[in-house]
């Protein structure tokens, strides 16, 4: 069977019990995904669609209930530390293993708070996921939302009521297992008027001689006077293409935080976005690219300002090594209306030998006189005299850089929760 054609999706929608509004939505992305081409900007790309599984059911129905998990798989997530962390400093997580989420649990009872696959919500909840489902990221965007539009599978749908605020996180993690798997989850999270959510997601896949596909999509909503904080560690194996559309829209005196790390992926083309759309909303990015032997990293983000006296501020961190290309692409935007308006910019960048590269690629628009965009970027090569000085205090070569390293990102570092920036610094140290 070819595996890009209308029988593939029609078999998909039919073995998920969907109803003819979602097949004939995938039917619609799949003639766009045949349409277009790769984008015009960032890496090439060279991915051979004949060869990806675009669907793998581990026939493993999801539960709450970490017992009924199939041993193999409570194996995988249990070695990379998930359960722990939900036990120790979670408010419910969920586990998606190749193309479905497997264990969902929240802890206690959180009143009106949904949180479940995005699968299970369109059929627990369909008046909410069709209000929110493809509109902030429409699949005809680009070929990978148009893909993930076809293939979409699992992700997370979240709820947060008016006045709600959780304790703790809530945490998605994301396993490929599979050689040449294409993993194509939708996330959706609608924090409602001064409501507030934390959000972690994790990423991780083994290493194969042929490459994986992650193309996902994650459309948030953030309501008035609400605040969102989502925090990505990024760490696919050096075989998988990481192309994924993230953007959130942000009402009246809202918050949303973007912190994201990119540690692993063959090629990245991530820039997680914010459209500032109510008077005095704020959008903020800090991120961090580390690019090693065989990889390009191509992330940065997007701030789109329609509301008056909005405010946004990126600060991307980019660090090269062995050869790796680590470049920064953003965009910031104050359009017309979007008057007393402030937007910031500051790009850092470390190269830590001759063989590698960065690049910083901004596009900033300012639309009246009655704002302002800074933009700042700095570039830097780690010094035979730097190593040298630390060298000559005790330090081996390799700790050396690494202290320079963990220096240069400590700002990315406070914005994680404790457990992640101590699992920062263990891939780090093991790149």
């Amino acid at each position: 069977m070819d595996k890009i054609d209308k029988k593939y999706v029609i078999e998909l929608s039919k073995k998920k019990n969907e109803p003819k509004f979602m097949l004939d939505f995938r039917l619609k992305a799949l003639d766009k995904f045949n349409e277009l081409d790769d984008p015009s900007f960032g890496p090439t790309l060279n991915i051979d669609f004949s060869k990806i599984t675009y669907y793998k059911d581990n026939n493993t129905k999801m539960t709450d209930k970490w017992e009924d998990v199939p041993s193999d798989i409570k194996d995988t997530f249990g070695s990379l530390g998930v359960i722990k962390a939900e036990k120790e400093y979670l408010c419910g997580v969920t586990n998606q293993f190749e193309s479905e989420v497997v264990y969902h649990n929240l802890k206690g009872n959180k009143g009106e708070v949904i949180f479940t696959s995005t699968d299970e919500a369109l059929k627990k909840y369909p008046e909410l996921f069709q209000k929110y489902f493809n509109n902030l990221v429409k699949y005809d965007e680009n070929k990978y939302t148009a893909l993930n539009g076809a293939f979409w599978s699992g992700g997370s749908f979240i709820y947060i009521p008016k006045y709600t605020k959780l304790d703790r996180p809530l945490q998605s993690y994301f396993r490929i297992q599979s050689e040449a798997l294409g993993q194509f989850e939708r996330t959706i999270i609608i924090v409602d008027d001064y409501a507030e959510l934390e959000y972690i997601e994790g990423c991780t896949a083994p290493s194969y001689s042929s490459s994986s596909l992650h193309a996902g999509v994650v459309e948030i909503y953030v309501g008035k006077h609400a605040h969102c904080k989502y925090s990505t560690i990024q760490n696919w194996s050096k075989d998988v293409y990481n192309l994924v559309t993230k953007r959130a829209i942000v009402d009246e005196f809202g918050k949303m935080e973007w912190i994201d790390g990119n540690i692993g992926s063959k090629i990245t083309m991530k820039y997680p976005s914010c459209i500032l759309k109510g008077d005095y909303a704020v959008g903020n990015s800090i991120s961090i690219a580390y690019a090693s032997e065989g990889q390009i990293l191509d992330a940065g983000a997007k701030m789109i300002h329609l509301g008056a006296h909005t405010k946004s501020n990126i600060v991307s961190k980019s660090i090269s090594l062995k050869g790796g290309v680590s470049t920064y692409r953003g965009t910031t935007k104050i359009t017309k209306n979007a008057h007393h308006s402030e937007a910031k910019v500051k790009c850092d960048t470390i190269i830590l030998d001759e063989f590698s590269k960065s690049d910083t690629v901004p596009n900033n628009i300012l639309g009246n006189d009655t704002s302002f965009i800074e933009h700042e970027a700095t570039i830097s090569k780690v010094s035979k005299e730097k190593l040298f000085y630390l060298m000559s205090k005790g330090l081996s070569e390799d700790l050396a850089r690494e202290l320079l390293v963990m220096g240069f990102i400590n700002d990315f570092k406070h914005e994680l929760p404790l457990e992640y920036a101590v699992e920062l610094n263990r891939l780090i140290k093991n790149y």
